[in-house]
This record gives structure tokens, C-alpha cells and sequence, in this order.
């Protein structure tokens, strides 16, 4: 006679998975993730103003934004999960311990396709990877773009006219400035590809800072040797800001990368749990509402 609980108790063809069940929670934690997204979207739109001084600030709608992705990801796989083990079939487990851990496996399985799923619809599809790329090559232009503003900035500080000094109290005021011819289309650019490349190899050749002094002396009317100074200053102030934005830059992608992996990982636990509750929801008959009543448990017959 075979025993109830032993290997051979399986029938043949019989599935430890239950598919129907991993499926039904998978899809729904995916449904509920892009709708509580959408939700969130929308909400934090009018919490921002792209007006100076008006909404919240970046930083805390950066904070509520990554809050949200994180709550949002555990709310709908611990929904997902609870649903595969609720309704997966239970078969002639050995003890309670063998039924909650293949409960809390399902949970797992729904997570599972459930991120698979989601880098499918982000990597895969036509219409995504469109998308992707479009905003990948615009965030890289924009960072391009906000890097050449910097250094035009600073290429232009360069060749700024030295400030005239105060005439003195009880003499003739001073004379009107006189006036500065613009640089020369040609000259800027080359004044901008020396700081540029002076930024990105963080010295300034000597060869560079002795023309670079001689076209600002030139063009403010200083002293050779203050020209140097405020060459050797400018550079200093570009590299440290171009440091800066870029060590930011990777602080920010490796913040958001631990924050990611950490995420996953508490939706992984969130769905196992979820499963385990749905399994002994399911064992103890406790009827699923979805008021906020205390639940009556049947017996099992």
C-alpha cells in the first residue's frame, strides 16, 4: 500500500508547479506595478514646478520618487504572490513545513517571471528598445550638452575685460568703458578645445598657458603675469566643477543601482511571504474580502 506523503504518492504526470497559479499572480503583480507607476507619475507632476522657488524641491521629489518605485515593486509581488498561493492546488505534502515552503516557492516563481517579464517588455520589444535608445541617446546629449556649456563658460571667463578701477572721490568720473571687439568665432573655439582638453587631462601643457596669457593679456589690456594667474585660476575652477558634476554623476548611478538591487531583493521576501499567507488562507477556508472586516475561519472538512 502507498503511504500518504511519500515520493510515490505522486501520481504520474502530476506537476509540483502549478503554472496556472505562478501565471495568475505573475501578470497581476505586472498590471498592478504599471498601474501604481502610472498613479505615482501622475502624482508627482504636481508636486514639481519648473519654476525656481515653487513645489518641492528636487531633492525631496527625487526621494519620494525612489520611495515610490520601491513601494510600489513590493506592494504588487506580495499581491502576486498571495494569489499564487492561494490558488495553487496543494497535493499530499509530508508536513506543514513542506506546504509553506512550496507556497513560498510559487511566491518565488512569480517573482521571477515577473521581473523577467518586465526586462522582456524594456530590452525586447520593438517599440521599447526604440524608446530606450531615443532616451539614452538624448540623456547622453544632454549631458554632452550641459558639458560644452561649461566649458564655453569657462573659455569665455578667459577673455573676460579686466575691471576698470573706482575714480576717486572728488575727481572727474571715470570715462565710458571703452569698447571690446568680439573674439573671433575661430579663436573661441580654439580657446575652448585647450580648456577642454586641459579639464579632461587635468594640467594645462605650458605651451597652451603661455598662448592662452598672451591672447587674455591681449584682450583685457593685463599684465602678462596676471594673465597667467587668472589662466592657471580658470582652469583650476573648470576642473574642479567638471569633477564635481562627473563624481555626482556616479555617486548618483551607484545609488541608484544599490537602491534597485535592494528593492528586488525585499520584493523577492515581500512574495514569498505573500504565497505563505495565500497558502494558509487557502488550507484554513479564510475567505478572501476585501473589506477591512476580522476574517472567519472555516473548518476544513
Amino acid at each position: 500500500m502507498v503511504q500518504v506523503g511519500s515520493a510515490s504518492a505522486v501520481q504520474a504526470g502530476f506537476r509540483f508547479v502549478d503554472w496556472g497559479a505562478v501565471f495568475a499572480g505573475a501578470v497581476t503583480a505586472a498590471a498592478l506595478s504599471f498601474v501604481f507607476l502610472t498613479f505615482g507619475t501622475a502624482i508627482g507632476l504636481t508636486t514639481v514646478s519648473p519654476w525656481p522657488n515653487s513645489g518641492v524641491s528636487a531633492k525631496t521629489a527625487a526621494s519620494l520618487a525612489v520611495f515610490w518605485a520601491i513601494a510600489q515593486q513590493i506592494g504588487a509581488f506580495m499581491i502576486g504572490g498571495y494569489i499564487a498561493g492561494r490558488l495553487r492546488a496543494r497535493w499530499t505534502e509530508a508536513n506543514e513545513e513542506e506546504t509553506e515552503f512550496r507556497d513560498g516557492l510559487h511566491g518565488v516563481l512569480v517573482w521571477s517571471i515577473g521581473i523577467a517579464f518586465g526586462a522582456l517588455l524594456l530590452f525586447a520589444a520593438a517599440g521599447a528598445a526604440a524608446r530606450t535608445g531615443v532616451n539614452a541617446i538624448s540623456s547622453a546629449a544632454t549631458a554632452a550638452s550641459n558639458n560644452a556649456d561649461t566649458i564655453a563658460y569657462y573659455a569665455d571667463a578667459l577673455t573676460r575685460p579686466a575691471a576698470r578701477p573706482a575714480s576717486a572721490q572728488g575727481t572727474q568720473p571715470a570715462a565710458a568703458p571703452v569698447r571690446v571687439e568680439p573674439l573671433a568665432q575661430e579663436t573661441r573655439a580654439e580657446i575652448g578645445r585647450i580648456v577642454a582638453r586641459s579639464v579632461a587631462a587635468g594640467s594645462l601643457a605650458d605651451n597652451d598657458r603661455s598662448y592662452l596669457a598672451s591672447v587674455v593679456a591681449q584682450r583685457t589690456g593685463l599684465p602678462q603675469a596676471e594673465a597667467e594667474r587668472r589662466v592657471n585660476e580658470t582652469i583650476s575652477e573648470a576642473t574642479r566643477a567638471t569633477r564635481e558634476a562627473a563624481d555626482k554623476a556616479r555617486r548618483a548611478a551607484v545609488l541608484g543601482g544599490l537602491v534597485t538591487a535592494i528593492s528586488l531583493m525585499v520584493s523577492l521576501a515581500a512574495a514569498w511571504w505573500a504565497a505563505q499567507k495565500g497558502g494558509n488562507h487557502r488550507d484554513q477556508r479564510v475567505p478572501a474580502r476585501f473589506a477591512f472586516v476580522p476574517p472567519t475561519r472555516r473548518p476544513i472538512p
